[in-house]
């Protein structure tokens, strides 16, 4: 299996569903007289659809629908967005209570969603006597007379890995929930401080922005504006990218005159705060096995303001470019492809896109992943290791595998390298473990690997 192959497997391949076939872009003659709400739950029922064939992920087909229906505004569309959301979240559950109710179970888990974001008071008026009784019902249900696995909405394989977890129920119910977005100041050109200030002197006040607890360039926004259009984005001030993820630059550790591999670069999001840490001095390599996705990241780099980076798309993890620079890279990082079960608060639809035979082929791709990137290493040099996941199977079951068979490479305690830049994040083990009911960020792992002299 490649890395390309994985990333379709973990639920992020690109991809254009098509519903210009059976979507119009208005709403049908005569909706405004059956109420906004009945609409809505077409429009939630017509994107459900394509979705639950798990063909393609959720946000792909969301945004499909969104380009086939353009006169949607805002408001139409997060009201779709979220509903849909929620019932992938929460999607084992709320089948359970559709069996219940009668007629089509689709429209059952439309009024689910839909009841969950706006509330049930608001859609009343556009169901039936028999709907609204059964949603009634189902509102007195209490969630802790459901089994755990149906209360978490977790199909049964997962279950029983994330129950091998310590607090696997808080675990579970913080991943139920909706993250918040987390942005990254651009440390080359400006700095946290002036960026809040900006933001509270502006509409975005609206949405709290305070700075990360961990990370020193990162700002939490409670809710989703359309960054795209700010101005701080359009200059490469700000980007995109959870808590977590900014912290892996603070294990990598990047000098000015250091060589530095980001060996699965992806968009360039970690790649950009490595050469903002290098000052856009020494070299900066982004591998990745997509030219897609790092054709993606060459206007990111154009607005950050960095020269150093070298996007480099691979054939694979035993590329000849990538044996080309065997033991010569100070530092290379691997964010290698996962199950992505870390980011369910964002992904929900992985839960069930994934299962034991695609944690069983990612794992075998990252022991080759992480094999060959430590031949890139140079002596004394240090290797990142980190997933979006939370199962062992990925991450420690991993490292371990790998030292037993590279006795030229130990194991640095994660804590200590991050120092006093980073507060105590009250990691029990070398390795940088986070959890979003813990440290409201994404479920994160980092191991910090250095190769002896």
């Amino acid at each position: 299996m490649t890395i390309k192959s994985a990333r379709k497997d973990s639920g992020r391949r690109p991809v254009k569903p098509d519903f210009t076939r059976r979507t119009q872009r208005k709403p049908q003659p005569g909706a405004r007289e059956r109420g906004i709400y009945t609409v809505r739950l077409g429009q939630i029922r017509d994107v459900l659809s394509e979705v639950l064939k798990w063909k393609h992920p959720a946000d792909a087909v969301l945004s499909a629908w969104f380009r086939a229906n353009k006169a949607l505004g805002g408001r139409d569309r997060n009201e779709v967005a979220e509903a849909v959301f929620d019932v992938l979240r929460h999607l084992r559950r709320y089948r359970q209570y559709a069996e219940s109710g009668t007629g089509p179970a689709l429209e059952r888990l439309a009024i689910l969603g839909l009841a969950s974001v706006v509330g049930k008071d608001t859609i009343a008026g556009q169901l039936s006597n028999e709907e609204k009784d059964w949603l009634l019902r189902m509102d007195t249900i209490d969630p802790a007379s459901l089994a755990p696995e149906i209360r978490g909405s977790l199909p049964d394989w997962l279950y029983e890995y994330m129950s091998q977890l310590d607090e696997p129920e808080s675990l579970v119910a913080a991943l139920n929930t909706k993250a918040p977005l987390d942005l990254r100041v651009n440390p080359f050109k400006t700095d946290r401080d002036n960026v809040l200030a900006e933001l509270r002197a502006s509409s975005v006040a609206d949405f709290d922005p305070q700075p990360t607890p961990y990370s020193p360039w990162g700002i939490r926004l409670n809710g989703k504006p359309a960054i795209q259009r700010w101005a701080l984005f359009e200059n490469g001030s700000l980007e995109v990218q959870d808590e977590g993820s900014q912290l892996l630059a603070l294990l990598v550790g990047p000098r000015r005159t250091d060589m530095v591999i980001d060996f699965c670069a992806g968009a360039g999001g970690k790649t950009l705060l490595l050469g903002a840490l290098m000052r856009s001095a020494g070299r900066l390599y982004a591998f990745d096995v997509s030219a897609a996705r790092l054709a993606k990241a060459k206007p990111r780099i154009a607005r950050s303001g960095l020269s150093n980076v070298t996007p480099i798309a691979i054939s694979n993890e035993n590329d000849a470019r990538v044996k080309r620079l065997a033991g010569k890279a100070d530092k290379v990082l691997v964010d290698a492809p996962c199950t992505g079960v870390g980011t369910l608060r964002r992904n929900p639809d992985l839960k069930w896109r994934q299962s034991p035979a695609s944690v069983q082929e990612l794992t075998e791709l990252q022991a080759r992943i992480l094999n060959s990137a430590a031949r890139c290493v140079a002596p004394g040099g240090r290797l990142v290791y980190s997933t979006c996941s939370v199962l062992p199977q990925e991450n420690e079951q991993q490292i371990d595998a790998f030292l037993a068979s590279h006795p030229e490479f130990s194991l640095l305690n994660a804590q200590e390298v991050l120092g006093d830049r980073c507060p105590d994040l009250g990691m029990t083990s070398s390795y940088l473990k986070l959890r979003p009911d813990v440290h409201g960020t994404d479920g994160f792992f980092a191991a910090v690997l250095e190769r002896s002299k």
